[in-house]
């Protein structure tokens, strides 16, 4: 018999939740930067110590929010594009999705807010997930070298990261600009030229 806690890793799961989606509410609505462990617990109805149990410290706990939110987030982009044969259209569709649902999504829109320092484009950069998720999605539009890849990958998320800090005039003029410089570099039409944008 394994024991009478068998559903101890589920509850802590679903306190984890709980408390990411309390910190999520905060974030809709005042900068990240300013949302302390203090304002968290409290809005999560938990003590201190219960969420520096699930939580060492404010990195730990962006961390693992920006992480639940990236792979929710790619989930949605993926089902909005996996209809879509072309690669170069899969890509740009992928690309201007993933921007639409950063920025109609109030508590992740909040992460690259240029009032203050954007804390989303520290957290792009420096989260494996988000890399790994990128990746996996160049990959599924044509199968290249990993490292080549990865870089690529990279690259791409420090594009994103830019315009969501600093966005075109408009979705039209995002997806020009997209076209024209991301989609030949990371999607090279069959003869291997880039083509010109529509």
């Amino acid at each position: 018999m394994t024991g009478k806690d068998w559903l101890s890793s589920r509850r802590a799961e679903v306190a984890a939740d709980r408390i990411l989606d309390a910190a999520g509410e905060l974030f809709a609505n005042q900068h990240v930067s300013s949302v302390g462990m203090n304002d968290i617990a409290r809005a999560a109805g938990c003590s201190r110590a219960t969420l520096y149990r699930y939580f060492e410290n404010r990195e730990a706990l962006h961390t693992a929010y920006v992480h639940r939110e990236a792979y929710r987030l790619h989930e949605q982009m993926t089902e909005l594009v996996n209809g879509i044969p072309d690669p170069r259209e899969r890509l740009l569709a992928g690309l201007g999705a993933s921007m639409q649902l950063v920025r109609e999504s109030p508590a992740l829109s909040s992460w690259f807010a240029t009032a203050d320092s954007p804390i989303g484009a520290e957290m792009a950069e420096q989260s494996e997930v988000i890399q790994a998720l990128t990746s996996g999605f160049l990959l599924s539009l044509r199968p290249d070298d990993p490292d080549a890849v990865h870089r690529r990958a990279r690259w791409l998320v420090r594009v994103l990261t830019s315009l969501l800090i600093f966005p075109g005039r408009d979705a039209e003029d995002e997806r020009a600009m997209l076209e024209e410089f991301v989609v030949p570099l990371l999607c090279p039409n069959e003869a291997g030229s880039p083509s010109k944008p529509r």
